[in-house]
């Protein structure tokens, strides 16, 4: 058995923290470097990220900003217009219009348009890019009420400075506040007489709220305060049987009877010339 030399033995035993512990010792290092680099790409993408949103923001900012800069250019007006002249509406809303396109309150321009006389309703929007539409309903003036004053077909009264040119227009006069129910009144005493070719002229309320009527032929009607109908039949019954054909010898017809009604003649003319003398 051989001896080896204890220097060669001493060579070639193993050293302490041989090449495994040198590689860790060096790894670290890298590691280090490529969590800086990854943190540092992380940051930068969400910097452009950042810097990208904000040009976006910038540029919807600048493009809302010349948007609201747009003029209107262009004011078309709609609807069955025969008392509202288009160029008085158009000039009325160039005010609101001061701001822009954008910039247009529509609501007040709205209000402004129906606190006009004849304007009953109206409707007010945007057309792209640069123009405003308005549609416009008017009054439809049934009957006149007051001095001056006309009900539309839902029983509001609205005025207008052009009121002798609808005196043809029946008139209904009563109480403050029942202007609806006098429309109710009227529509429906209107349509109970339409087959006797008969039209309401007049048709009043007292304080008591009693109603009387003048009609197309000169015949007044004492009508009462309850629900006529019956009376008005009971009054088309005679009517088309006995009183039409001396509808110019009758003045006044009474039905404020629980039956019957009580007729009223005009006092014939040798009598009433008589009388006068």
């Amino acid at each position: 058995m051989s001896t080896r030399n204890p220097q060669e033995a001493k060579r070639r035993a193993p050293r302490k923290g041989g090449r495994g512990a040198t590689r860790t010792v060096a790894s670290a290092p890298r590691e280090a470097r490529q969590w800086s680099l990854h943190l540092s790409f992380h940051w930068l993408n969400r910097l452009l990220i950042l810097l990208g949103g904000g040009a976006v923001l910038a540029a919807a900012l600048q493009g809302y900003i010349t948007l609201q800069a747009i003029p209107v250019e262009r004011i078309g007006v709609t609807g069955k217009l025969k008392h509202t002249q288009t160029e008085l509406v158009q000039q009325m809303v160039q005010p609101a219009l001061a701001g822009g396109f954008l910039n247009a309150d529509l609501g007040q321009i709205r209000e402004q348009l129906e606190a006009l006389p004849w304007i009953y309703e109206a409707s007010v929007r945007r057309r792209w890019p640069n123009s405003l539409e308005i549609h416009v309903i008017e009054q439809l003036p049934i009957a006149r009420w007051g001095q001056g004053g006309f009900l539309n077909h839902e029983g509001v009264v609205f005025q207008t400075a052009n009121a002798d040119a609808w005196n043809h227009l029946p008139r209904l006069e009563g109480p403050e506040g029942q202007q609806q129910g006098m429309m109710a009144s009227y529509q429906r005493l209107g349509e109970l007489l339409e087959p006797l070719a008969l039209e309401v002229q007049v048709l009043a309320m007292d304080s008591r709220g009693q109603l009387s009527a003048e009609l197309s032929n000169g015949i007044e009607l004492q009508l009462g305060g309850d629900d006529f109908r019956e009376r008005v039949q009971r009054f088309g019954a005679i009517y088309a049987s006995e009183l039409a054909p001396r509808a110019d010898e009758v003045a006044r017809v009474d039905l404020r009877y629980q039956s019957g009604l009580a007729v009223a003649f005009h006092e014939p003319a040798q009598v009433a010339g008589l009388a006068s003398e």
